[in-house]
C-alpha cells in the first residue's frame, strides 16, 4: 500500500500502480461474480468489470424496469442475465447491489444460497451495521466484504469510459478464507476505482449518510433554495438569482475546486469575491456545526435507519416519494433551473 501524506495525516492506499488490473484479473480468475440487483450501483459496476474481462452475471426480477434495462445494456438471457434466485446459486461472489429496502426485503432468498467459501460483497454498510433493524446477518462460514465507490454508479460508468475513476473505500466484516482483503481490493480494481482507502462497514455507512443528509444532497438543496430565495425576495430576476445561486457554481467554481482545491479557486477569482469569501466561510460553518453534530449523532443512534426502513415499509412510500420529489421539480427554483440549462451553448 501507498503511504500518503492527507495534510499531515498518514494513510496508507492502494493505487492502480501497486494493484494492477491483470493482478486483479488473475486473482479472481476462478470467481464468477454475481450482481444482485441492477438500480443505481449495478449497471457500472457490472458493466465495467465485464469490459475489463471479470467472469459477471446479473441478477434481476424478470419483467422488471430493471431487467429490461439489462437486457438494453447487452446482458443475454440465460447466458449472463438470470433471476435472482438462479445467479445467487452461480455466483461464488455475490455482489448485493439492491436497494437497502430491497436487501431486507431479499435477505432470506439470497441468504439460502450463501454456502460455504463464497463471498459476499456490499457496497453499503446499512444492512450489516444495522442488522439489528435489517436482520441481515451473514452465515460465519463465508467472506464479508465491501467496495463503495464514493459516487453514483452513473458517474462510475461514465468516468471508467474516460478512462478515469472513481475512489473507492473497501472493508472486510469477516475473512473467512485468509484472502477477503485481496478479493475487496482486486474487485475495487475491477469496478473501476481510482484508488481505494480502508475503512470499516460501520465508519461508511456513517460517514454515507451524514455526507447525502448534509453536503452532497441534503445541506447543498437547503443552502442554493435559502440563497435563491433571498435574492428573489430583494427583487432579482429568477434567471439572475439561479445563475448566481447554482450556475455559477455548477458551471464555474466547483470545476475549479475539483482541479486543484479549494485555494484555486480562491486565487482564480477576484479580489473581492476572496474578500467576501474569507470573511463569511467561518460565519457558515459555525452556524451549520451544530446541524451536522446533529445529523452524525442521529446516524450513530440508528435513527436515521430507522427513519429510512420504516418510511419505505409503508404501503405509500413510492407515491408519497414521487410527491416530494415534485416538490422540488415544480418549484420556481429548479423550473428556473431547467430553463438555464436549455440556454447553455
Amino acid at each position: 500500500m501507498a503511504k500518503i501524506n492527507f495534510g499531515g495525516t498518514i494513510e496508507e492506499v492502494v493505487t492502480r500502480e501497486e494493484f494492477p488490473l491483470n493482478k486483479a484479473l488473475e486473482y479472481l480468475k476462478d470467481e464468477i461474480i454475481a450482481i444482485i440487483g441492477y438500480g443505481v450501483q449495478g449497471p457500472g459496476q457490472s458493466l465495467n468489470l465485464k469490459d475489463n474481462g471479470f467472469n459477471v452475471i446479473v441478477g434481476q426480477r424478470k419483467n422488471s424496469k430493471s431487467w429490461d434495462k439489462a437486457i438494453s445494456d447487452g446482458w443475454v438471457e440465460g447466458k449472463d442475465l438470470f433471476e435472482i434466485e438462479e445467479a445467487c446459486n452461480k455466483g461464488t461472489i455475490i455482489q448485493y447491489l439492491l436497494s437497502d429496502a430491497g436487501q431486507i426485503e431479499m435477505w432470506d432468498t439470497v441468504k439460502k444460497h450463501l454456502t460455504k467459501g463464497k463471498a459476499l460483497y456490499f457496497s453499503h454498510g446499512f444492512g450489516i451495521t444495522y442488522k439489528d433493524q435489517t436482520n441481515i446477518i451473514p452465515p460465519e462460514d463465508i467472506d464479508v466484504i465491501l467496495v463503495a465507490p464514493k459516487g453514483s454508479g452513473t458517474s462510475l460508468r461514465r468516468l471508467f469510459l474516460e478512462g478515469k475513476g472513481l475512489n473507492s473505500s473497501f472493508a472486510i466484516h469477516q475473512d473467512v478464507s485468509g484472502n477477503a482483503r485481496e478479493k475487496a481490493i482486486a474487485l475495487g480494481i475491477g469496478v473501476g476505482s481510482g484508488y481505494l482507502f480502508e475503512t470499516t462497514f460501520k465508519k461508511e455507512v456513517f460517514s454515507d449518510l451524514t455526507g447525502e443528509r448534509g453536503s452532497l444532497m441534503g445541506a447543498i438543496q437547503g443552502l442554493f433554495a435559502a440563497q435563491y430565495e433571498i435574492l428573489r425576495k430583494k427583487g432579482h430576476s429568477p434567471s439572475e438569482a439561479f445563475n448566481e445561486t447554482v450556475e455559477e457554481a455548477t458551471q464555474s467554481l466547483y470545476p475549479l475546486i475539483a482541479e486543484n482545491g479549494m485555494d484555486w479557486m480562491y486565487a482564480n477569482c477576484s479580489t473581492t469575491a476572496q474578500r467576501g469569501a474569507l470573511d463569511w466561510w467561518k460565519k457558515f460553518k459555525n452556524a451549520v456545526y451544530p446541524v451536522f453534530e446533529e445529523l452524525y449523532n442521529s446516524v450513530e443512534s440508528g435513527e436515521e435507519a430507522r427513519i429510512t426502513i420504516e418510511s419505505n415499509k409503508k404501503e405509500n412510500y413510492r407515491k408519497n416519494l414521487e410527491k416530494e420529489l415534485n416538490e422540488l421539480k415544480d418549484s420556481e427554483f429548479w423550473k428556473t433551473g431547467s430553463e438555464v440549462r436549455k440556454l447553455r451553448p
